[in-house]
């Protein structure tokens, strides 16, 4: 989908090979381990103050070009499959990555479920206002955790309450619900 994205806009053929896709996706990860959050892009590739492992896997140019055009799912249908499911856009990737979460790590008998708020300020349907929390507005995530090691298990976005899941013990039900789903 990406590929056809930067056909739409750019009018040109595929641009994007799955190797450099992989190696754009590398380095954003580093970016999180480098604990990147909120430093400007450019600094991350700067000769003086940025990490080489940077420069030397992509321009900068061209990881700007590619977080233009990462999109997951078919723009065409998304409008009909986010009136029955908020997530639409992600769902696909996000269900993929919930599946294997389970099968890479042997979980210990000390399990703990709860929310989570993912700082984030975009415009999504879903975005949760929790005026206890640090960062009060984020996606709010259920989470089911390996108390020992703090290995996400199970993990579900919430995009809303339905009619059918009263407030108390919310968190367990919809992560029991993925679980069974998986």
């Amino acid at each position: 989908m990406t590929n056809k994205e930067a056909n739409r806009v750019l009018g040109s053929g595929d641009i994007i090979s799955l190797e450099n896709l992989r190696a754009f996706y590398g380095l954003r990860l580093l970016a999180g381990v480098y604990k990147s959050h909120g430093e400007h892009l450019r600094n991350l590739w700067d000769d003086t103050y940025g990490r080489p492992i940077f420069r030397t896997t992509m321009s900068l140019e061209t990881t700007m070009k590619y977080s233009r055009f990462i999109i997951f799912d078919g723009k065409e249908t998304r409008a009909r499959r986010r009136s029955t499911d908020k997530l639409a856009p992600l769902r696909d990737i996000w269900n993929i990555w919930v599946k294997r979460l389970p099968l890479m790590y042997n979980i210990s008998s000390t399990v703990t479920v709860d929310e989570q708020l993912v700082p984030f300020r975009g415009k999504y349907p879903f975005r949760q206002y929790m005026p206890s929390k640090p960062d009060r507005y984020g996606i709010k995530i259920w989470a089911a955790c390996d108390a020992e090691n703090s290995y996400l298990w199970i993990a579900e976005v919430y995009t809303g309450r339905k009619d059918e899941f009263a407030k108390h013990q919310q968190g367990k039900r919809i992560v029991l619900a993925t679980h069974k789903r998986a």
